[in-house]
This record gives C-alpha cells, structure tokens and sequence, in this order.
C-alpha cells in the first residue's frame, strides 16, 4: 500500500517555509563587470553551527516517474543547496516536522536554471534528478562530526505528476 503524492511547479512562496528558490527571476540587483553581468544578491542564506562552508559536486543516477518516496532526512547542523549542473528539471521533496517526525510531504518539480536551498534541520528528500546528467554542486557544511538524520515511512510514497 502506498501514498499518492502530487508534484507542484516549484515556487518561492511554496518552499519559503522550508528553503529557497535560486533563480535569475526579475532584474538584477546590480550590474557589475562593466555593465557585462547581472549580480542576483545574496538569495539564500547558508546556515550553520560549527564546521566549514564545503563546495562538493554529486553525480546522482536520474530518477524516474513515477518516483517511490520512502524516506527522508534533514541536517539538524547545517543548511544544503542543491544546484544543478544542467538546465533539466529535478524533484524537490520538503516535509514540516511533526514533533521531531516529518509530517506529510509535498512534491515540487523545477523549471530549468532554479537551484534549492534547505534550511537547516528542514525534512527534505535526497537528491532526486530527473534527467541524465544528475551533476549538481551542493553547498553545505561538511566536517566529521555527524549532521545527518534519515525517516523512513511506514508507509511510502507514490510521487506523480497530475
């Protein structure tokens, strides 16, 4: 038995509770390199306690629809963005949390040039590429000291478009 899960077109006011869309949307902030670069500032904030800034690049298998959720896990030290290496939409998966357990789940596909970033200790899927390549750069916080914590459902998750 599963759970029917419907995927939504990411926005930034629908993962603003649990992160931030990374996108070139609207103007620039700035125009910088003699008038050759847009500058879209400061749009998410990199949160953590302790450890360093690491710029890591993950090569994920892509995925396929429809797509079975059956955990999810969360950094409780430090916030994670995901930036695609390709203009291919990925999944976003992003559950509240329920008295320490995440409460039940919402599906979001990008539109190609958005990036994601959760905020720290937020539920959220992992890294769920659609097409291949599954590149990504992911900016976290990376050190020895444990930042990881997994949910697995009861029951999973049947993740599908409408």
């Amino acid at each position: 038995m599963t759970n029917t899960l419907i995927i939504q077109t990411l926005t930034a006011e629908a993962l603003a509770p649990f992160g931030d869309v990374i996108d070139a949307s609207g103007a620039p902030d700035k125009v910088i390199n003699q008038g050759f670069c847009g500058r879209h500032h400061d749009l998410a904030k990199i949160d953590m306690t302790g450890g360093q800034v690491g710029i890591s690049v993950f090569n994920a298998v892509p995925r396929e629809l429809p797509y079975r959720l059956d955990m999810v896990e969360r950094h409780p030290l430090g916030s994670q963005a995901f930036v695609p290496m390709s203009f291919d939409p990925f999944l976003v998966i992003v559950a509240p949390d329920d008295d320490g357990k995440p409460g039940h789940p919402l599906a979001f596909e990008t539109t190609a040039g958005q990036a994601i970033n959760f905020h720290r200790n937020v539920w959220h899927g992992v890294l769920t590429p659609l097409h291949a390549p599954g590149l990504f750069t992911v900016i976290d916080r990376v050190t020895d000291e444990p930042n990881l914590e997994e949910y697995f459902f009861d029951t999973p998750y049947l993740v599908v478009k409408e």
